[in-house]
């Protein structure tokens, strides 16, 4: 089996701060560093570590092979990511302050200029049972999943950065949906249904510190998070999404992946980084919290 992964290619810098910066505020920042990011590519990193077969379909520029190769030393499939001669690498501007907490700018550049025929030619690879995984940060998405979910492959869907027409727009054809509390309710004010409403099989709701919800027909169960003190919440909830699907992929059922994937956000959170610090399934397995 596999996960094909439509999904964004970024360049992360990150800026160390004291706090958040408000309006109108000019903040000397503490350090800066520069690593792999993107919600796709953190996804993909994730499930590949999770032990998945993870193919990335997705694009940068000249300025960002640097970023492919090194989603390729992860584990992570790219003969699919297009090299684009005109377009920037997307790239993502992350203040991340002493609690952890972060506020982010991107600039999507080359992943919204993903070919069509690349898509088309990672798909024409998929067999039916694979996994179809999308995000916000690219286009094409509601394309993409109908193709996929016509071609027999499981369809997963991480509703962020949330855009209700983009939701709704591929709501009926997934399999699989994840969000957060926030982006829960504000589906629900665009649809005026609750998640368990929505007629997708599975839908995870994750809940912070709380942990995470799994809705699937009758069935609604929570999942506890693990007792960790954060220090970078960044790229948690992407780590979550990959070992929760690598997990599914690779035969476990949804309580076993979620709570295996509760366990690698746990440990993400306690470092700094996105995708050069995602844990490996190793580190998961042997994590004591």
């Amino acid at each position: 089996m596999a996960i094909y992964n439509l999904g964004s290619i970024n360049a992360d810098y990150f800026y160390r701060v004291p706090h958040l910066p408000g309006p109108g505020e000019t903040l000397a920042a503490n350090g800066l560093s520069r690593g792999l990011g993107g919600k796709g590519a953190n996804m993909s990193v994730a499930a590949a570590r999770a032990g998945a077969h993870t193919i990335h379909i997705g694009a940068v520029g000249m300025d960002g092979l640097w970023a492919r190769d090194q989603m390729m030393e992860s584990g992570v499939d790219t003969r699919h990511v297009a090299t684009l001669d005109d377009t920037p690498t997307g790239h993502a501007i992350i203040n991340v302050d002493d609690a952890g907490e972060n506020a982010i700018v991107l600039l999507p550049g080359a992943n919204h200029e993903i070919p069509s025929k690349t898509r088309a030619a990672a798909l024409s690879e998929a067999s039916p049972g694979d996994t179809l995984l999308v995000q916000n940060e690219t286009l094409n998405q509601a394309k993409t999943a109908k193709t996929a979910r016509e071609l027999g492959l499981y369809v997963a869907y991480a509703a962020a950065p949330f855009d209700a027409t983009a939701t709704a727009a591929i709501l009926p054809f997934l399999d699989f949906l994840i969000l957060n509390e926030i982006e829960a309710a504000q589906l629900t004010a665009a649809t005026s249904k609750t998640a368990d409403a929505l007629g997708v099989a599975d839908v995870i709701v994750t809940l912070g510190a709380k942990g995470a919800r799994w809705l699937s027909g009758d069935t609604i169960r929570d999942f506890p998070a693990m007792p960790v003190t954060p220090v970078d919440t960044t790229g948690a909830g992407d780590t979550f999404t990959g070992y929760v699907l690598a997990a599914r992929d690779r035969g476990l059922p949804m309580e076993q992946a979620i709570a295996l994937a509760s366990r690698a956000a746990a440990l993400m959170v306690t470092r700094h980084g996105t995708a050069d610090v995602i844990p490996d399934l190793k580190e998961v397995d042997e994590a004591r919290f």
